[in-house]
């Protein structure tokens, strides 16, 4: 079986700074894959390649079937196959959390309105926000925004959920409660990208750890490797994020 992610060889550039200097990895179906590393090491720019919300300038990309690094690319294919979230939660605040879920499904899926109100429902019940469901963004504290953010990717049923940095906005509350959403999510075997800083989360349930660096992949393994690392720089960055 191919991964659901295969990356070789990536190339980025904004300009004359190279972000992304020849990034190699793949994750395969079901796996929870950490990408950590110090901010301007390239890790969210990799995850954004994913979903071509950046074009690559060299190497290949495979994400869920589609070739991302050719021209014909079919945008929506691509976008009913992966799910993003991001630091900012990027709700519509016009529209109620219902609203917010169900929109993307009516106008990229064609899913009929009962249905899309039902689909919702079960979603917003799965990362706990269903009675929040006539809410509107304002009325929200950044974690149950975070959660809806969420529960919007999981309604267009993607294969793959890639998350950047979705925790760093919020309070070690509102964290917890986030980590909690996409912990189980990673034990019903959703396929999950993630950057983070929060090293005990990508301990405790990533299969797979890329600490990058400088824009290459500096070491990568299982979350052993965040106990005993083989690198020194790798070493260093644990010991500064845990101490921070």
């Amino acid at each position: 079986m191919s991964p659901i992610v295969d990356m070789v060889e990536v190339h980025k550039s904004y300009g004359r700074v190279e972000v992304l200097k020849g990034v190699t990895f793949s994750v395969d179906k079901g796996e929870v894959a950490a990408i950590i590393g110090q901010s301007g090491s390239g890790k969210s720019t990799a995850l954004r390649c994913m979903d071509r919300l950046e074009t690559i300038q060299a190497g290949t990309l495979e994400v869920c079937g589609h070739r991302l690094d050719t021209p014909n690319l079919d945008l929506r294919a691509l976008r009913r196959d992966v799910g993003i979230v991001f630091q900012s939660y990027n709700l519509y605040p016009h529209l109620t959390v219902e609203q917010n879920v169900t929109l993307a499904l009516r106008l990229v899926r064609r899913i009929g309105r009962a249905e899309a109100r039902e689909r919702a429902a079960n979603v917003l019940r799965k990362v706990g926000m269903l009675d929040k469901l006539a809410a509107y963004p304002e009325q929200l504290s950044g974690g149950q925004q975070q959660r809806v953010a969420i529960a919007r990717g999981l309604a267009m049923e993607p294969k793959l959920m890639l998350f950047d940095e979705v925790t760093s906005a919020l309070d070690p509350q509102l964290t917890g409660e986030v980590l909690r959403v996409m912990e189980e999510l990673a034990a019903e075997g959703m396929t999950m990208v993630l950057v983070t800083h929060e090293m005990s989360f990508a301990r405790r349930v990533a299969d797979k750890v890329i600490y990058m660096r400088d824009g290459r992949v500096h070491e990568m393994g299982t979350s052993d490797i965040l106990r005993t690392p083989q690198t020194k720089e790798l070493g260093e960055f644990i010991s500064e994020a845990t101490d921070a």
